[in-house]
């Protein structure tokens, strides 16, 4: 029960500091509407006061009011908003209400037809300010007041009918001007609490997502260095979860293995999709030390074939297994090109990929074959996913094959590590927003 107690204490503090800061806002509208329509009005005091002397009064009643709203207006714009915003309201509709009823007076009391100014102020006042609707009641009472109270001062004769006819209709706006005041200020909050809930439930929708992350790092390879290779690897996801894949694994056969892929599109659903395809592989590359790339492929592609018919969706899977041998390594599948940088020559070799994507069709065997490449001391090879060639600047201008493919002749030299740290500096560099994962694996033969 005290905890809820708390929460409540908790929201009315976080309502009220919202409530004051829209207060504030409003109130920097309204002064800044009374200095430009008060003076405007001044025309109609040409036209419709008796006399001459009237207009001159008349303007310097409004040449004064203009004056304290303005500072009015300094004051707020200069103030932080606070719980005490709302007096503000109080004083601009105090020096407005001041201001007409004195030219009520002085043209003769209740029966000047100028008391309809007041009506223009209790609705500008009342539907302006997002303020609680006792405040709407109180502000429009006083105003009544002003004019009830200055003009029985004043001694002018009155009709009765007249006088209660004014009353009349300046009741009416009030009472219109609380109601509209207390079903807004109930939209307001309504409004504010369905803000509230919704960053409650983006909250923890990241957490969640935070999790899913947690989950899908942790499926990624702890070691990387395999006998006669030394590795190095780095996946930047786009979304919280992404669905760019990497591997590199030991059996306890004492067969080595590398593998990436990307999954169609990105996000959770990609990111589970990659997570099978995780475990798929190392649970099939353990089982045989006789697998070779193909048929371990052919495998993992009825797994993932089967649950993305499962998960109902319309996703696909690029990938690549390489199996790392001392002297060369064999592949298969059907992503990225194979970059090897030949330290003899100082040239990089594009090698490439041969097959069909994952879960597409039932049998991959007619489509698949094994590759081989020859590894010599120092080569070099560089594994990635599209999200990197295809990242794009603000120009609209790609990444491209091209620019890494130089970029890695002139660092391929520099320890893996080095390579990857350049190479993902540069294409970061290079793209304006980042759209798509990136995974960037390089290794060197030993």
């Amino acid at each position: 029960m005290a905890k809820k107690e708390e929460d409540l204490v908790e929201y009315h503090d976080i309502f009220s500091t919202f409530l004051n800061g829209l207060v504030h806002q409003w109130l920097k509208t309204l002064a800044f509407l009374g200095i430009g329509l008060v003076p405007i009005f001044g025309i109609l005091d040409y036209f419709i006061a008796p006399d001459p002397s009237l207009v001159t009064r008349f303007w310097m009643y409004r040449a004064i009011t203009t004056v304290i709203i303005l500072i009015q207006y300094f004051v707020i714009r200069y103030t932080k908003p606070g719980p005490y915003s709302f007096i503000h309201g109080y004083i601009n509709s105090a020096v407005l209400s001041i201001s007409i009823v004195q030219m009520t007076v002085d043209l003769g009391g209740f029966n000047a037809s100028y008391y309809q100014g007041l009506n223009l102020v209790i609705i500008a006042i009342n539907l302006l300010i997002p303020w609680k609707f006792i405040h709407s009641a109180i502000n429009g009472t006083l105003t009544m007041a002003l004019y009830i109270g200055l003009n029985l001062m004043s001694g002018a004769s009155y009709e009765y009918k007249t006088f209660i006819s004014n009353l009349f209709f300046m009741s009416s706006t009030v009472i219109i001007a609380v109601a509209i005041n207390y079903l807004r200020y109930n939209l307001i909050e309504k409004e504010f609490q369905g803000r509230l809930d919704l960053k409650k439930a983006r909250d923890a929708l990241r957490g969640e997502m935070e999790i899913a992350k947690k989950i899908q790092t942790s499926l990624l390879p702890a070691k990387l260095n395999l006998k006669d290779y030394e590795v190095s690897a780095i996946m930047v996801p786009a979304d919280e979860v992404g669905g760019d894949y990497y591997d590199v694994i030991e059996t306890k056969n004492g067969d080595t293995w590398i593998a990436i892929g990307d999954v169609s599109g990105h996000g959770v659903e990609s990111g589970l999709i990659m997570m099978m395809t995780s475990t798929s592989i190392y649970s099939l590359v353990n089982q045989s030390e006789k697998f070779m790339p193909s048929a371990v492929l052919d495998k993992v592609n009825y797994v993932i074939k089967e649950n993305i018919q499962r998960l109902k969706v319309n996703r696909y899977v690029t990938l690549t297994i390489l199996k790392m041998e001392t002297n060369h390594v064999h592949h298969s599948g059907k992503h990225q090109d194979i970059l090897v940088y030949r330290a003899a020559t100082g040239k990089v070799e594009a090698h490439l990929s041969h097959g069909t994507w994952i879960g597409i069709t039932n049998d991959l065997s007619s489509f698949l074959r094994d590759e081989k490449i020859e590894m010599f001391k120092n080569d070099v090879i560089l594994l990635f996913t599209d999200g990197l060639t295809e990242a794009e600047n603000a120009k609209g201008e790609m990444y491209s094959d091209e620019r890494l493919i130089d970029l890695f002749e002139k660092n391929a030299d520099q320890p893996v590590k080095v390579i990857i740290d350049n190479i993902m500096s540069d294409v970061t560099t290079f793209q304006h927003i980042q759209n798509d994962d990136i995974t960037l694996l390089v290794c060197r033969k030993l």
